[in-house]
C-alpha cells in the first residue's frame, strides 16, 4: 500500500478513532496523544497484511487508550474539586475536525461511565454506542465472546440504574436552560427552587484554576438553589451567552470577550419539567474546543498525525 494510501486510510479512520478514544478518557489531548500513537504504529506496519484496517486500527486506538488509563487515574486524584470530561461541540455538521463532531455521548452519561471499570466503559461504548457485536469486541480486547457477554452485562446494568434510557426534547432543553440562566444571574431563589428537582446534583469542574462553588458535587434543591442564588454577584458582568451543542446536548456557552468563561449543561427529569443535574465547566484548560473561533472549524489535528488536510483532493 502507497505512503498516500496509507495516509489516506488513516484520516478516513480518523474521526471513528477520536470518537471511541474520547468517549474512553474524556479528554482531548489525551485522545490526540493516542491517535499519535495509532498512526506511528500504523505506518510502520507492511500494510499489504493487513486485511481489514478498521479494525486493526480500532484495535489499536482502544488498547493504546486502556494502557494510558493508569496515569490518567493518577492525575485525576490530585485534580482540585469534581472531574468532568473535557466538552466539545458537536451538531456542526461542515466541521472536519474529530473533535466537534465525536460520536454524541452526553455529559451526564460520560460522568456515568467514569464509574465502571475501563474493560467495562470500552465493552458499553463499542456495544451500546458504536454497535459492535461481543464477537467483534472480543478480537479487540483479546476476552472471549462469553467474557465480554458478562462485561457489557454488568456495564448494561450499572448505567442503566444510575441513567435509565430517556429522550427530553431538545427544544425544551433550551427553554429550561434560558430559564435556569435567566434565574441564576438574576439571583431568583424561588425561581431556581422551582426549576430544581429535590435531588438535584451540580457538578462544577474549575480544576482549581476557575471559581467553583465547592470540591465535591453538591446534591439536594435547597444548597443547590441557595447555593446559586448567592454566586451570581461572583459572575464577571456583561458575559456573552451562545447557545451550542455540546456532547451532543443544547447547552450554554458563557464568552468574557472573546474568551470562553464556562460551558454548562442540564440534565433534565425524564418528564422533562426539572432539572436534575447540572454540569459546569470552567477549568479554562478544557474551553480550548469551545472558542469563538470554532463555531466555524477548530483544528485539533497533530502536527504528527495526518489530519483531514492531509489528504490529496
Amino acid at each position: 500500500m502507497p505512503e498516500r494510501s496509507a495516509t489516506q486510510v488513516f484520516i478516513d479512520h480518523r474521526e471513528l478513532l477520536f470518537s471511541i478514544v474520547y468517549n474512553m478518557l474524556g479528554s482531548v489531548a489525551d485522545t490526540e496523544d493516542v491517535l499519535q500513537e495509532t498512526w506511528l504504529s500504523w505506518a510502520s506496519r507492511d500494510l499489504e497484511q493487513i486485511e481489514n484496517p478498521r479494525a486493526y486500527l480500532v484495535r489499536i486506538a482502544v488498547n493504546r487508550a486502556l494502557a494510558r488509563q493508569a496515569s490518567i487515574s493518577k492525575r485525576r486524584e490530585d485534580y482540585v474539586g469534581p472531574w468532568l470530561p473535557e466538552p466539545v461541540a458537536t451538531g456542526q455538521e461542515d466541521a472536519a475536525d474529530p473533535a466537534v463532531r465525536a460520536e454524541s455521548v452526553s455529559m451526564a452519561l460520560l460522568v456515568v461511565l467514569q464509574t465502571l471499570t475501563p474493560l467495562e466503559r470500552v465493552v458499553f461504548l463499542l456495544n451500546e454506542v458504536f454497535g459492535y457485536a461481543h464477537t467483534e469486541i472480543g478480537k479487540i480486547l483479546d476476552r472471549t465472546p462469553a467474557a465480554v457477554r458478562q462485561l457489557a452485562h454488568r456495564a448494561r446494568e450499572h448505567v442503566h440504574a444510575r441513567r435509565p434510557r430517556y429522550d427530553v426534547d431538545p427544544g425544551l432543553r433550551r427553554k429550561v436552560t434560558e430559564q435556569f440562566l435567566s434565574a441564576v444571574f438574576g439571583g431568583d431563589l424561588q425561581g431556581l427552587l422551582g426549576l430544581l428537582a429535590p435531588d438535584v446534583t451540580l457538578w462544577s469542574d474549575g480544576g482549581g484554576k476557575a471559581p467553583a462553588p465547592g470540591l465535591r458535587p453538591i446534591h439536594g434543591r435547597d444548597k443547590v438553589a441557595r447555593l446559586l442564588s448567592r454566586g451570581s454577584g461572583r459572575v464577571p458582568s456583561g458575559l456573552d451567552v451562545h447557545y451550542r451543542e455540546v456532547n451532543g446536548d443544547p447547552s450554554a456557552v458563557l464568552f468574557d470577550g472573546d474568551a470562553p468563561f464556562g460551558m454548562m449543561v442540564l440534565d433534565l427529569t425524564p418528564d422533562g419539567e426539572r432539572i436534575a443535574g447540572i454540569y459546569t465547566v470552567t477549568n479554562p484548560d478544557k474551553l480550548t474546543h469551545l472558542g469563538r473561533g470554532n463555531e466555524e472549524r477548530s483544528d485539533s489535528g497533530s502536527a504528527d498525525t495526518p489530519s483531514l488536510e492531509d489528504a490529496d483532493d
